[in-house]
């Protein structure tokens, strides 16, 4: 979410679904009684504190953000268990499509009968993915500042761990700003370092815990990031000439590069958002829930694999 402050905040983190690109012109995260009290209209205090963990809240309502024309947005509320089709996938495909609609969806069989353009949406035409032949890629497009990509990230890493041997799963972290960046470049950083596994959990928790944004209070400011972030990767034991280095270097360069291709690609305006196999796209609220998403992508992905 291009986060005005996240003012809607780590509390309805499952409530709400997505976070939106024209949401987020600024990274840093609201203090918590901002956040207990805050609306989707309300703008949080520049610094942040601790950050308490969201708690599962599916069956409230659902809000989502729909861009306008102008570039205006509207928040809007939705029943969380509708079904009804994310907007913020609306603009994914070039062509959807022509057979699908609501009374002659094509549907996919497994433990829940999904829905072709409700569910999730078909990329027409599939886009090249950087799978071995007959694996199957499953995309996770997220933003280490957005709470419901932290939301959902446990029940990733658990799929991580149990998913069949055939998917080759990757995360692509957006860069829609230069707050987006810059976390982005820690990412790929710790990554280039074989330190991913072990800290992207640390990372999550600098952020959304202990209120530590991990970017400089004016986003555009590359070099404070760089500080800040240096500062976190020597408490988790990363010295800092190797830090940097690893920074500042070709490896991450490119991964910078090849992230923002795939955002622009499949066209990514709301995270945390899943691409399977080039040619289905789905989010937490068109699958109805965080736990349905994960079946959902293993059914995808499982009928691509039988292909």
């Amino acid at each position: 979410m291009r986060a005005r402050h996240l003012g809607l905040g780590l509390g309805l983190a499952l409530v709400l679904t997505a976070c939106g690109k024209q949401q987020s012109t600024d990274n840093r995260l609201p203090t918590g009684a901002a956040r207990s009290a805050a609306t989707s209209n309300s703008a949080a205090p520049a610094n942040s504190a601790a950050q308490q963990k969201a708690e599962p809240a599916s069956d409230g309502p659902s809000k989502i953000t729909r861009m306008n024309e102008d570039g205006s947005e509207t928040v809007e509320d939705v029943p969380g268990d509708s079904g009804a089709h994310n907007p913020l996938l609306a603009a994914v495909a070039s062509t959807v499509a022509a057979s699908t609609s609501s009374a002659s969806a094509a549907t996919l069989n497994g433990p829940t009968l999904w829905q072709e353009g409700k569910n999730y949406t078909r990329l027409v035409p599939a886009q090249p993915t950087s799978a071995p032949a007959g694996e199957v890629e499953v995309l996770e497009f997220f933003w280490y500042a957005c709470p419901h990509c932290y939301a959902i990230d446990p029940l990733v890493e658990s799929w991580k761990k149990t998913k069949p041997a055939y998917i080759t799963f990757s995360r692509v972290h957006v860069m829609w700003n230069e707050g987006h960046r810059s976390l982005a470049r820690l990412y790929y950083t710790l990554d280039s370092l074989g330190k991913l596994d072990q800290l992207h959990g640390e990372v999550f928790k600098e952020i959304h815990v202990n209120g530590n944004p991990l970017i400089a209070a004016d986003p555009n400011n590359a070099a404070e990031s760089e500080r800040i972030q240096t500062a976190f990767a020597r408490k988790l034991g990363i010295s800092d000439a190797t830090f940097k280095s690893a920074y500042h270097s070709m490896p991450v360069d490119m991964a910078l590069q090849k992230a923002d291709e795939l955002v622009q690609r499949y066209r990514i305006d709301g995270v945390p958002t899943f691409v399977v196999n080039g040619k289905y796209v789905a989010d937490v609220r068109s699958a109805d829930g965080p736990e349905q998403l994960i079946s959902l992508v293993s059914d995808l992905a499982a009928q691509e694999h039988k292909r």
